[in-house]
Parts: structure tokens; sequence; C-alpha cells
């Protein structure tokens, strides 16, 4: 064979790994909080920590099982900076922060911890893509309410410490500008919040390993419908 031909050869095989894997996409999947700061508590005693790694992971097979590439963040057991999360992977397509909910202390003591239940789902106007992030959200929505999931709407509440602008009340969609990971995500970004933990019958619900397999394919599948609405991935 002449060098021509090898130089050819070599060239055309570069090509069909570009194509199968220079075009990948990738995303970065966030395990809310850590050991050491595991966020919320159910109202069973399991710290929210522990549901963010379960449905995360799900999330995490699910991507992989579609050909995306994962970097997880929150997943290792170290003490990561909210900033260093979206940034652990800076030139990755899209970020995800999966977490589950609580409810204001007042509300519990109150003993109204069943008075909600569902997601939310948050972007954040100050990330360099916002537009992406939202069209993200909804497709998320979108996916998680043909999944038989309802929004919250629990952070929409005129209170101290919530009253968070609702964007879209039918999916759940909330602007939270000072979101860490939100802001601070060299791409488009997403938190959602599962479920609400502290409700008992809710957070028994979370639990179900039918119910993670059900959230995480809603959830991923959301994702990879934004490749199709913002070719972003």
């Amino acid at each position: 064979m002449s060098k021509i031909s090898v130089i050819r050869s070599l060239s055309l095989l570069l090509g069909w790994f570009c194509v199968a894997t220079c075009n990948a996409a990738w995303v970065v999947v966030d395990a809310g909080h850590t050991p050491a700061h595991p966020g919320a508590t159910g109202a069973s005693g399991r710290v929210e920590h522990l549901y963010n790694l379960d449905l995360s992971k799900a999330v995490t097979d699910d991507l992989q099982a579609a050909g995306v590439r994962v970097t997880r963040t929150g997943a290792d057991a170290r003490d990561i900076a909210l900033a260093e999360r979206p940034n652990a992977a800076p030139n990755a397509d899209v970020f995800i922060s999966i977490h589950h909910d609580s409810m204001q202390q007042a509300w519990i003591d109150a003993g109204r911890r069943s008075e909600f239940k569902g997601y939310a789902i948050f972007v954040s106007e100050l990330n360099p893509h916002y537009e992406q992030s939202l069209a993200c959200a909804r497709a998320i929505g979108e996916r998680m309410l043909a999944a038989g999931e309802t929004p919250s709407l629990y952070h929409a509440t005129p209170i101290k410490g919530e009253n968070r602008p609702l964007i879209d009340r039918r999916l759940g969609i909330h602007r939270f500008d000072d979101l860490v990971v939100l802001k601070t995500a060299p791409m488009p970004a997403v938190l959602v919040e599962a479920g609400v933990i502290v409700n008992p019958e809710e957070e028994r619900r979370l639990a179900e390993p039918a119910t993670i397999a059900k959230l995480a394919a809603a959830i991923s599948r959301g994702v990879m419908d934004c490749r199709a609405i913002n070719k972003v991935l």
C-alpha cells in the first residue's frame, strides 16, 4: 500500500471515529449535597444526599445507555464546593443537578408535611445560556408530566424564603437566579427537585426502585430532548 493510501485510510478511520465520538453528547450529572452536608432530612430520618445519589446514578445509567458521555459530581463522598460542580467539566453540553425537596421548618413544625408533593425545576437567568437552560427545563418538565408526575409549586408560595418567580406553572419551572450551581455553570444548567421527602407518603414512594427508575427515565429523556430543541448536545 502506498504512503498516500495509508494516509487516506487513516483519515477515513479518524473521520469515522470522530462521527462516533467527537459529536457525542456530554452531560454533567450532579448529586446534590455531600455526606458532610447532606441537605434535607426526610420524614423517616434518611438524608437527602442518599436520595440524590440513588436518582443521579439511575439518570447516569440511562444517559450512558443512550450513548451519552457523563461526568458525575457529588457522588464520591468528597466535600465539593458548589461552583466546582458544573466546572468539573466546563466543556460539557448540559449540567443537571439532582435534589429532593423539603419545606420551611415552620411548616414542618406546624404539621404541614403532607401539604405538598411533587417535583420542582429551577433555572437561573444569570446562567450564560439562560434560554437554552429554560428549554431544557421545559423538556424535562414535559417528560415528568408524561410520566405521571406533578409539580408541587411549593416554592412559589408567597412566604419568606420562598416566593420564587414561577416561569411555567404547568411544568413546575421556577427562576432562582442565585443558585450557585446554575449561575456559575458555563453550559445550560437545570436543577431538579424530584419530590418532597419531608412528606412521609411521598418519601416512601421516592425510595421505591420503580419510582427511581421512572423519574430517571423522565429526566434523562428530557435532557436528550434538548438535542432536538437546542442543538446543545
